[in-house]
């Protein structure tokens, strides 16, 4: 009789005897330099696949499976997942690992040894969700860059420490609001999602973390101006947070003078900080520019 282990098994995710069974086989150290945090508890893992509301057609990426504790929750979940990870020995240990506790899912998973960064397509179907646990020092420009790069996907989840995710879910107004705030609302809405302790990984890090859900827009934001122009905008308004707009898009503009003129003719005080600007707002000021 098989003992194969499918999905469907509880044995097949990864405890924490696991994680650092696999992490000694393969000489690995988690690495403060890689933002490496090993998830090892099942639960948690299984939270954040619920949390992501992963369907059964669901085509997952994932950025930085690690050792993957993510991946095999995501694995009995979604249709396919596809994972995106820039380590060496990590990126050619996975496959093993999924066919070992997965076998019957094993077909259903991809690995694309690269920067997230840096890439720019993916295997298979069009990647409807993207689900990730992702370090400090990358997360909001590898949210970014994913979302840009891949209009298909439609529902995001990411864990990352709890400070960036405030600055991701920051309403206008609020002290960390900011550009990470205004840039993840142009692609979706989003919100924090919940809190993830720190002795759920290995190593412990010294901060809590958050998870952040971003949910496209239906329809893309009702503005002539591109993203880059608006971008540019944003960029501009935070370089110099506590200045005036008037101030702070002096050079965005060319002189302060014209920025005065774009703000009003936006609609916008020139005395207003960016700090209390929506993305539309910024999308006026962008088509404004003279």
């Amino acid at each position: 009789m098989s003992t194969t282990t499918g999905p469907e098994s509880p044995d097949a995710l990864l405890g924490p005897a696991d994680i650092r069974e696999l992490a000694a086989a393969l000489g690995v150290r988690p690495t403060k330099q890689k933002g490496q945090n090993f998830v090892i508890d099942a639960n948690t893992v299984r939270r954040i696949v619920r949390t992501a509301e992963v369907r059964p057609d669901d085509v997952v990426v994932e950025v930085g499976p690690g050792l993957g504790s993510l991946t095999l929750a995501l694995l009995e979940a979604a249709d396919r997942v596809t994972a995106v990870e820039i380590d060496d020995v990590l990126a050619a240990a996975l496959p093993a690992t999924i066919q070992a506790r997965m076998p019957a899912r094993a077909d259903r998973f991809a690995l694309v040894h690269s920067d997230a960064m840096q890439v720019q397509e993916l295997p298979g179907p069009a990647p409807t969700a993207l689900v990730a646990n992702l370090p400090y020092n990358v997360a909001v420009p590898v949210l970014l860059h994913m979302l840009e790069r891949f209009p298909t996907i439609e529902r995001t989840l990411v864990m990352v420490q709890a400070e960036v995710a405030d600055r991701l879910a920051a309403k206008p107004g609020n002290k960390v609001y900011g550009v990470p705030s205004v840039k993840a609302n142009w692609y979706a809405e989003v919100k924090r999602a919940g809190s993830i302790g720190r002795n759920v990984f290995w190593p412990a890090p010294n901060v809590d973390s958050g998870l952040v859900s971003l949910v496209r827009r239906t329809e893309p934001l009702a503005t002539t101006a591109s993203r880059k122009e608006v971008f540019a905008v944003v960029d501009a308004a935070f370089a110099q947070r506590r200045k005036t707009l008037r101030a702070a898009l002096a050079t965005w503009a060319g002189s302060p003078a014209a920025a005065e003129e774009a703000l009003v003719k936006a609609g916008i005080s020139p005395q207003a900080r960016g700090e209390a600007l929506t993305v539309e707002e910024f999308a006026r000021i962008a088509e404004a520019k003279a």
